[in-house]
């Protein structure tokens, strides 16, 4: 079904009842909030992506990062606080210089963040913003979901989620993934 309102357009593939996990009903339950938000990923990310035909690899994004900031199209002034008041040029140069080597390959939802994801009586009933999905490294996921944790919870609550989802974080990916995030 596809619908407008004065500001957007909208595919609506299914209806997804519930809140978006950013809402303030969650505020005083972190920890469910945090556990549905890992089980959320981990069963993103479980999902197989042979034969998937949107590559979301880093030779993908940094040549579209690139291609952004050589058209302009870069927000300086939507610049996470840590990063604001540098220029885009000057980020893009450290994005280089950060790139990981390897990356770990999975299905990745590509904005997993809490207003995408949907809770109803605390537990997960879906996810929404699905344009950027495609496979790529998990912690272009892990990434968003840490600094929207962070944002919204607190840096205390990462610990938590990465307990649950089942990995020692790498520091160096999730700075990166936030990092290549500030070009789209």
């Amino acid at each position: 079904m596809f619908a407008e309102n004065e500001n957007t357009e909208f595919l609506l593939l299914s209806e997804i009842t519930g809140k978006d996990a950013s809402d303030e009903v969650f505020k005083g339950n972190e920890r469910e909030t945090i556990r549905q938000l890992a089980i959320g990923l981990k069963t993103i990310h479980n999902l197989p992506f042979e034969g998937c035909p949107f590559d979301a690899r880093l030779h993908y994004k940094i040549a579209t990062a690139r291609k952004r900031l050589k058209n302009g199209l870069v927000d300086e002034s939507d610049f996470d606080r840590i990063r604001l008041g540098r220029t885009a040029k000057d980020l893009f140069q450290e994005l280089l210089e950060t790139k990981p080597e390897k990356e770990d390959l999975a299905f990745t939802h590509g904005d997993y963040c809490l207003p995408n994801v949907i809770l109803e009586n605390e537990k997960l009933s879906g996810f929404v913003d699905w344009g950027n999905a495609g496979f790529a490294d998990k912690y272009q996921d892990i990434g968003l979901i840490t600094r929207s944790i962070e944002s919204n919870f607190g840096a205390e609550w990462t610990k938590m989620f990465f307990e649950i989802y089942g990995i020692e974080p790498d520091w160096k990916k999730i700075n990166f993934y936030q990092l290549l995030d500030e070009f789209f």
